[in-house]
């Protein structure tokens, strides 16, 4: 008997469609399985935050989801069409014009303020937000004139997070966004990106190791050895300040 759908299931559209992927890298001499027959469906608006042990497959997940990677065998389908099909060409526009990535470390470039940083993603999209917009979105208005070197970690990931929503994607990508980040600052962040949740209905996926801030996700999804091995959907959320880490 197949389960009944939750009501915010019923509504939503879906984004992603990742049927039994398997991934399979090469290493000399040996294989290496970082995916064994992973399958879900992801939906628009859905906060998701996948945890696992390191190894586990999470970091390689998001790289296919992304458009970086590909699934040995198995398909992953973005709103109906199969990114494995897509030439690399085809790839590199699907993730120009669809996902933003937020990375444990920032990459900003040290010469450019904070808003010529924005900038570089909204010069290559098609409806990208004005950078000050960006920069207003996740609390930053009052420093985009600032270099890198004169804002703190968490101001740098702030605005690494409105480079990559600049661009309004249909999914944000977040691999430890708040990994080298103080509590009280990962705290800052994680407001940020349920804003952004919120506000612009984007599909946002994170990668945690802090098993808390689960709470605050629609679905968590478990991860272990490659595999799915739970995909549960909370029944209240929290928001980041309730979060106890």
């Amino acid at each position: 008997m197949q389960p009944v759908p939750h009501p915010a299931e019923i509504q939503a559209q879906t984004v992603f469609d990742v049927e039994d992927i398997s991934r399979v890298y090469r290493m000399g001499d040996v294989d290496v399985v970082a995916l064994r027959g992973a399958s879900l469906i992801l939906r628009e608006r859905e906060f998701v935050v996948l945890v696992g042990p390191s190894g586990s497959g999470k970091s390689t997940l998001l790289n296919i989801l992304g458009g970086l990677d590909v699934p040995t065998s198995g398909r992953v389908l973005f709103r109906g069409q199969d990114l494995a099909k897509m030439t690399e060409h085809e790839r590199t526009w699907f993730r120009r014009r669809s996902v933003g990535f937020v990375f444990q470390f920032y990459n900003l470039i040290p010469s450019l303020t904070a808003q010529e940083n924005v900038a570089l993603v909204t010069d290559i999209c098609d409806s990208p937000m004005n950078p000050a917009e960006a920069l207003d979105l996740v609390g930053l208005g009052d420093r985009r004139s600032h270099f890198p070197s004169q804002m703190s970690g968490g101001e740098q990931q702030r605005v690494a997070i409105a480079r990559a929503v600049a661009r309004r994607p249909a999914v944000l990508l977040c691999d430890e966004p708040t990994g080298a980040l103080d509590v009280s600052t990962g705290v800052r962040v994680l407001d940020v990106i349920d804003r952004v949740n919120r506000e612009l209905g984007t599909l946002t996926l994170v990668i945690t190791h802090n098993a808390a801030i689960s709470g605050m996700a629609d679905r968590v999804i478990t991860m272990s050895d490659g595999r799915i091995a739970g995909d549960v959907r909370n029944t209240s959320k929290l928001t980041p300040r309730q979060i106890v880490w």
